[in-house]
């Protein structure tokens, strides 16, 4: 019986007929009554009747009946092409038996479906780390064949209410010492607080070339919008590339231009081209290689336009079915008209993430040095920094609504620099919602 519904246990069903819908009363259904329902319902295309009761099972006591309720429910949604769905399912058996590598598989497959390659293949790698049985381990290939064939189109959104201690990264101070006379900081160039909106977002399409080849067209921007709008900041970004994905290499360049905003005005063009190797290290980890040069030309002092040349290494492993972690390190090089304004840096971050029931949590820290060439005018200084960062949040599924789930973050940065302009200490949270489409 189930007995989360008590022994008059009903429940109401649509069953559809070419004339009309009736509602019919069934009562006392055991699991494999209900099952059998589902499965005929699934079997003459009427999904929602099968859902509903494979949502009645996946409220049974039994933890086993919930799960085989979510697979089925997950995989009737995948086999009709609603990966959202089957995403959501499988996610929700995981988040109880995490230790499943065929489901884990499944849900790969279905972020692969939804353009998230990222996640498909963190999620085999997890599967791979919690050890496969031989029948399943077979079933590898075929998982590495689904994240080739991606979807067509696809993209990510979030947006978020965004309280930040320091919106726009300035110093305290008051006044600042210069070669030529105190300098007194207005209130819109010194450390402001407030809340505002956060919003992000990129699509994307895929056309085949043919073979390994496909062509990948990108847009992206993301917007932190306030009260007062002369300190809004908005950016957006157009790219074009060329991918070639063969088994666990991927290779892709693509090139295009950004342009942002600050205050409603414009702040700076930047045209980049940029090259990312995916190599894959055994079945549980991966390692990523960008590089990328730009061109930067700024709207406000032409002294800092310049050129960036940026390198990147990332490390991701997965620990075991329920997380893992990765490094990265970074370096930049950017030049300037002003050498004042010429810097070089390099960095490294360390993050770690989780699955805890419903809940994806996730704490990363990083260090950043970064120096001038030389002196700007009025301070006489070399600007040498140390900006150290903390980050900790987390994903709620079990609160998602329509594919939409709730995140919180919470940010904490010090930027200790010997130039004083660019001394600042920083505390943001998020609150949002966030979705893959």
């Amino acid at each position: 019986m189930i007995r989360g519904f008590g022994l008059a246990a009903w429940l109401l069903v649509a069953v559809a007929t070419p004339a009309a819908a009736e509602q019919t009363r069934i009562d006392n259904l055991s699991a494999v009554d209900l099952f059998a329902l589902a499965d005929r319902a699934r079997a003459a295309g009427e999904t929602d009747v099968a859902v509903t009761c494979y949502d009645a099972l996946a409220r049974d006591p039994d933890a086993q009946v919930r799960a085989e309720a979510r697979f089925r429910k997950g995989m009737m949604f995948a086999d009709a092409g609603r990966w959202r769905e089957a995403a959501t399912a499988f996610r929700a058996l995981l988040d109880e038996q995490p230790k499943a590598p065929r489901v884990r598989l499944e849900l790969a497959r279905a972020l692969a479906a939804m353009g998230d390659e990222g996640g498909a293949r963190r999620q085999v790698r997890q599967a791979q780390a919690a050890g496969l049985p031989a029948e399943v381990a077979q079933s590898v290939g075929r998982f590495d064949r689904a994240l080739r064939s991606r979807k067509r189109w696809g993209g990510t959104f979030e947006l978020a209410l965004a309280p930040d201690s320091n919106i726009n990264r300035a110093t305290q101070a008051r006044v600042l010492d210069t070669i030529i006379a105190p300098l007194t900081l207005s209130d819109d160039a010194r450390a402001r607080s407030g809340t505002g909106a956060h919003l992000a977002g990129q699509a994307f399409a895929r056309i085949g070339l043919g073979g390994d080849l496909a062509l990948v067209p990108r847009l992206a921007g993301q917007a932190n919008v306030y009260r007062d709008h002369a300190f809004d900041d908005l950016s957006g970004s157009a790219l074009v590339g060329l991918e070639w994905l063969h088994g666990r290499e991927r290779l892709s360049a693509s090139a295009g231009r950004t342009r942002r905003w600050y205050g409603g005005r414009v702040y700076a063009d930047t045209d980049t081209v940029t090259i990312d190797w995916l190599h894959g290290l055994g079945r549980t980890s991966q390692l990523v290689v960008t590089a990328s040069a730009s061109d930067a030309r700024y709207a406000r002092n032409d002294l800092q336009d310049g050129r960036l040349f940026d390198l990147g290494l990332s490390y991701e492993r997965a620990l075991s079915a329920r997380g893992g972690f990765s490094a990265a390190l970074s370096a930049t090089r950017q030049t300037a008209r002003d050498p004042g304004y010429a810097t070089a840096a390099g960095g490294l971050t360390l993050t770690g993430w989780r699955e805890a029931g419903h809940t994806t949590l996730f704490a990363s820290a990083g260090i950043r040095r970064t120096e001038a060439d030389a002196a700007l005018f009025l301070f006489g200084a070399r600007r040498q920094e140390w900006l150290t960062s903390a980050r900790i949040g987390g994903t709620f599924r079990g609160l998602a609504v329509h594919g939409f789930a709730p995140y919180a973050r919470l940010v904490v940065e010090r930027n200790a620099s010997t130039v004083k302009l660019y001394d600042y200490r920083r505390v943001a949270t998020e609150f949002g919602i966030t979705r893959a489409f």
